[in-house]
């Protein structure tokens, strides 16, 4: 890019430079006779009649502006092409490191910032900063060609602009900091509609039966108000040191013009020369300066971005440095790992573990024994450490002290393999807005997918039912996040993904917790099916979904405070 800047700036200078030779040989042909640049070409070339060498000469300056159109469209071209490119790209190594982020990290995180990071701050960076800074650099090569061009031409003219443009942009120097703080409140504002979006919009059915439509209403209205008014005075006051310019330029060589054709009158050739040259190159100067003050004013806007994706991107970066320094905190390692199996029983050591920023822990020293094919319940208090556990042996947190061993092995440097074997129901199933299909095959491309595993997962976690009552079947759109599904037909969806992806261990998070009597049969007895296939971990809410399981631990405070079978715990208790 930087080779076809300086290539269409040369060519624009060459070409702008033929118009005032040009100009004066058309009014007077003698001119060629009187320049000695020209002179040299009309006998290098053995022109035979000064006419013959205008129209040389004006035919070459034609080729010279074709080719300078040309050179600038691809620069320009090559200019939109690179910037989008490079939304697409960040926008794609964003989702990376969120995805692999630590889960600590989204437990802390809003996601309408990660959100807003993907989408708004891409596009200010790569459109409004990237694209504009480059503008900036093509339309100041071709500033500093034009102002090369006009020296030669007359030197004391081009040093006047050159001075009134350096005082024009003192003036509005101050503007710059008005301009930053004017973007980041337009930030701001922007990821405080996306919060606010996803607050009404995300529990609409919440918000409907509560009547509380007139609170969100008004938080959109103060926050589109805030977002209106500051990138309203950005985008109004960054196009104001072009006006300012262009309109001091123009005062400038009207001013000039006029001294010069006073003081000089009898160099009537000189003048049709030179103010050729300083009339074009001033069509061509006039935007090309205003382009760049306002490339510039945009850029100060558009600074924040860069800010905060640097600050994304480092924090990602450091993250992953530190966790494979410390093997701390894991994260999704998309290379292949090898292969692990389960064939007897998982061991939990000595397990402890605290949130980040907190003063207790909320796992102490947890030791217990899970055989292959059994069932076993977690049951407890509100915060007595159940999910907690459940998170640390999945692998979404990594333990302060203590160890998980598959069959005598360790999973600390096989996360992904170890997550490979977990199938997990949580209590509020996450399904995308797509088919039924599509849903139980999750992150399946759809020339990959399994009618027969998917059939056969329908049938283990009883859809079959509810399936052939569906208009369209499996192909039957869900809505968004399933609303279209009772609440037990979104938790057998979710049981029929874990089976579809042929998880050994499944992991059901308190998945009847919000269900009715008849639905939570359903779903206890479709876990109990298949409990003498997998091994499943159950949280449980209800303790009648947990009647059949091999052994049940009751936690307390981040320990185990009792184990044993259902009648050793629960009844005697």
């Amino acid at each position: 890019m930087l080779c076809l800047f300086i290539l269409s700036s040369f060519l624009e200078m060459v070409g702008l430079g033929f118009v005032g030779p040009f100009s004066a040989m058309v009014t007077n042909p003698d001119y060629i006779n009187s320049n000695v640049w020209l002179q040299n070409l009309y006998v290098k070339f053995s022109i035979n009649s000064p006419q013959n060498f205008i129209l040389y000469f004006g035919i070459l300056t034609i080729i010279v502006f074709y080719v300078k159109s040309a050179l600038s469209f691809l620069t320009q071209k090559s200019i939109a092409e690179f910037s989008h490119s490079l939304k697409g790209d960040l926008s794609s190594k964003l989702m990376q490191s969120y995805l692999s982020a630590p889960y600590t990290l989204h437990l802390s995180r809003n996601s309408a910032d990660l959100v807003q990071s993907i989408v708004t701050f891409t596009d200010r960076f790569c459109i409004g900063l990237v694209l504009n800074l480059l503008t900036a650099i093509s339309n100041g090569v071709v500033i500093i060609a034009l102002v090369a061009l006009l020296l030669s031409t007359n030197a004391v003219a081009s040093l006047g602009i050159t001075l009134v443009l350096f005082l024009s942009l003192l003036v509005l120097n101050p503007l710059k900091d008005k301009l930053a703080y004017w973007g980041k409140q337009g930030f701001d504002a922007s990821a405080e509609i996306i919060r606010i979006l996803n607050h009404g919009l995300g529990g609409l059915k919440e918000t409907r039966i509560i009547g509380c439509e007139s609170y969100f209403e008004a938080q959109m209205n103060l926050a589109t108000k805030k977002y209106s008014t500051n990138m309203g005075l950005a985008s109004g006051y960054s196009n104001l040191p072009r006006y300012i310019v262009e309109a001091v330029i123009i005062s400038f060589l009207i001013v000039f013009a006029f001294l010069f054709v006073t003081f000089n009158q009898d160099d009537s050739q000189n003048i049709t020369s030179i103010f050729g040259i300083f009339a074009i190159a001033s069509i061509r100067l006039l935007p090309a300066t205003g382009n760049t003050i306002s490339c510039i004013s945009v850029i100060r806007y558009d600074l924040h971005s860069l800010d905060v994706l640097y600050a994304e991107l480092k924090e990602a970066e450091e993250v992953k440095s530190k966790n494979e320094e410390l093997n701390n905190l894991p994260v999704h390692h998309s290379q292949p790992q090898s292969k692990l199996t389960f064939q007897s029983q998982i061991v939990i050591e000595n397990l402890g573990y605290k949130y980040p920023n907190t003063q207790t822990n909320a796992l102490d020293c947890i030791n217990l024994t899970i055989e292959k094919g059994h069932s076993i319940g977690l049951i407890g208090k509100s915060g007595s450490g159940k999910t907690t556990l459940v998170d640390v042996l999945m692998g979404l947190l990594s333990p302060q002290s203590g160890d998980i061993f598959v069959d005598g092995i360790s999973v600390k440097d096989k996360i992904r393999a170890w997550q490979n074997l977990i199938g997990y129901v949580p209590q509020s199933i996450f399904l995308i807005d797509d088919t039924i299909e599509r849903n139980i095959a999750f992150g399946v491309p759809d020339n990959q997918i399994d009618l027969q595993k998917v059939q056969a997962a329908v049938q283990t976690a009883q859809l079959s039912e509810v399936i052939e009552k569906l208009p369209m079947g499996l192909n039957t759109a869900v809505g968004e996040r399933g609303v279209l599904l009772s609440g037990g037909q979104r938790q057998r969806v979710g049981i029929a993904r874990a089976l579809y992806h042929e998880k050994e261990i499944l992991v059901f998070d308190e998945a009847t917790a919000a269900l009715d009597n008849e639905t939570e049969q359903l779903v206890t007895e479709a876990t109990k099916i298949l409990g003498s296939s997998k091994t499943i971990i159950i949280i449980a809410h209800r303790l009648s979904t947990i009647e059949h399981c091999d052994r049940i631990y009751q936690l307390q405070e981040g320990k185990i405070l009792k184990s044993g079978t259902y009648q050793e715990v629960v009844l005697n208790s």
